[in-house]
């Protein structure tokens, strides 16, 4: 796992984040809406502690279906960065892919595998119809956090 701050951005480099905390989940998601706003078979995405999280260069703009959740995109090249939902959560998804290195990242949990491509598997170790139990997401995060400090997440 890389050292904090990571930073990214999206394919022209316009609109750059900071990520200053430790992620709580990397995710992929399979569902339909993820696969067209991709045009690929999921998503993937890092879940980042509100206040961990920064863009700083370019404005993002709200593109994807305008509503909610809030997909923020680069108004010049329109690439997907990342998404807000409802700030009572606490958290951003950041695209994983437009980590300027990422590849250290791995899904740790899969959702809506209901509507997965036949062919398309992450690895992840833990999967899900839809999205994860509230109830789940403790105990979720605290074993992706034990993870941390190893070199790489073991699947």
């Amino acid at each position: 796992m890389p050292d904090l701050p990571i930073e990214g951005g999206c394919r022209c480099g316009k609109l750059r984040f900071r990520i200053s905390a430790r992620p709580l989940l990397a995710m992929a998601c399979h569902c339909t809406g993820c696969q067209k706003m991709t045009a690929s078979a999921f998503s993937t995405s890092l879940a980042v502690p509100e206040a961990g999280f920064a863009v700083i260069a370019g404005e993002p703009v709200i593109g994807g279906m305008h509503g909610y959740p809030h997909h923020h995109h680069c108004d010049w090249c329109k690439g997907w960065v990342f998404t807000r939902l409802d700030p009572a959560m606490g958290f951003v998804n950041v695209r994983a892919t437009l980590l300027d290195d990422p590849a250290w990242f791995a899904p740790f949990i899969e959702s809506y595998i209901s509507e997965a491509l036949p062919w398309a598997q992450t690895g992840a170790r833990h999967r899900f119809a839809r999205f994860p139990e509230p109830s789940d997401y403790p105990a979720l995060i605290a074993e992706y956090q034990a993870l941390w400090g190893q070199p790489s997440i073991p699947r």
